[in-house]
């Protein structure tokens, strides 16, 4: 494949329990990419500028956009004076000693691309950019960070949610149904708590939870100590278990607007399909895992009387298209694109992990990619 022509880079923000191109697992097992290999090599032996961040990948929307910001910047992570105070964990996170490129501004924006919960987090980064956040601005600090002061609308081109749970998922009613819901919990928080006190910590993984007193870095000593820490995450809203949940969804979809300047993409993915007897089973995946949540939704979609149009084994199909009350169309190559609207991608062919190459064929994943590059191209030759 020849090489093309971008304008600005492209930065890849991963989902749930996901991790970017610093971490010592990337290089075994690359989030982006997975079994297909590495989606950032293929991209840059294309002449293409792209990079792979990483956040917390069990934290709060709120707090990943804010770990996305100060990797974009080369700064120290600020959660924000009063989101912090809610919140009660610390207001600092680690520093970036540089950027994740150079001279990022309105001559050379960003394409975000997030995977899964990915996709929430980086329509979050946006929205704060252009709009801020009132409640950091109303206390008047001298070091709010300029993230919560709004007015950089002019620093994304556009932002691409994969399979992202836009309206939550089902995945979570499903859990909750057959009473899983605190086992998972506590089993997802304990495996955070103590890999981010071993020596695997920055080394192969990075749980992000400084703020939490989980982990320390130049800047924080102190952690907490293990039970503090646990009990602190469990009762806290500041996590993207509840993020995910209905009430969770709610709130953020509450206040986050889209941006009018920006192009919004999502792609949407389903696993299911009719059988010879006319009923809805996963069939669309070579992941026995996925196969197995994909069932799950679709039972409990039954039980509890709703249409079932489709998942990918962990976000609904209708979830992943657009937030409820935003703007979309439904994607025609014959229409120009448009900005300050989701632009709805046909449904794919496939699980949550397809898109980002785990048990997929590499050339369809490769040319998942070069496609979505032609989409980008074009916002860019829209630019004013």
């Amino acid at each position: 494949m020849k090489e093309m022509k971008m304008q600005y880079p492209i930065v890849f923000v991963h989902g749930m329990y996901g991790w970017g191109d610093k971490q010592g697992i990337n290089k075994k097992a690359p989030y982006w990419g997975g079994t297909a290999g590495s989606i950032t090599e293929y991209l840059s032996g294309r002449g293409i500028e792209c990079y792979a961040a990483s956040n917390g990948p069990i934290s709060s929307a709120w707090d990943q956009a804010c770990e996305l910001y100060a990797q974009l910047t080369g700064t120290r992570v600020d959660y924000g004076e009063h989101h912090s105070r809610v919140y009660g964990h610390k207001r600092f996170g680690r520093t970036y000693d540089k950027p994740i490129f150079e001279n990022w501004s309105k001559e050379k924006k960003v394409h975000l691309i997030g995977h899964s919960f990915g996709g929430q987090v980086s329509r979050l980064l946006v929205h704060l950019l252009e709009n801020g956040a009132p409640d950091e601005i109303a206390l008047g600090s001298d070091d709010t960070s300029p993230l919560f002061l709004g007015g950089q609308k002019d620093l994304v081109c556009s932002v691409t949610a994969i399979c992202s749970p836009l309206n939550g998922t089902d995945a979570y009613q499903s859990v909750k149904k057959y009473h899983m819901l605190p086992m998972l919990k506590f089993v997802t928080l304990n495996s955070a708590v103590i890999l981010g006190r071993t020596k695997l910590q920055g080394e192969l993984i990075d749980v992000h939870l400084e703020q939490m007193g989980v982990n320390k870095t130049d800047e924080i000593k102190d952690t907490k100590k293990f039970v503090e820490v646990m009990k602190d995450l469990f009762l806290c809203k500041e996590s993207i278990d509840y993020d995910m949940t209905d009430a969770g969804t709610e709130d953020l979809n509450g206040f986050v607007k889209i941006v009018p300047s920006v192009y919004y993409f999502s792609f949407p993915f389903n696993l299911t399909d009719k059988n010879e007897k006319g009923k809805t089973v996963p069939k669309n995946t070579n992941n026995p895992l996925l196969w197995a949540t994909g069932k799950l939704m679709i039972r409990t979609d039954k039980s509890l009387n709703k249409v079932t149009v489709g998942n990918d084994g962990l976000v609904d199909v209708v979830s992943a298209m657009h937030p409820k009350d935003e703007p979309y169309k439904l994607y025609s190559p014959d229409e120009p694109l448009e900005s300050g609207i989701w632009n709805a991608m046909p449904v794919g062919k496939g699980d949550h992990g397809t898109p980002i190459g785990l048990f997929a064929d590499k050339e369809e994943t490769h040319k998942f990619y070069d496609n979505l590059l032609v989409l980008l191209n074009k916002t860019e030759n829209n630019q004013d």
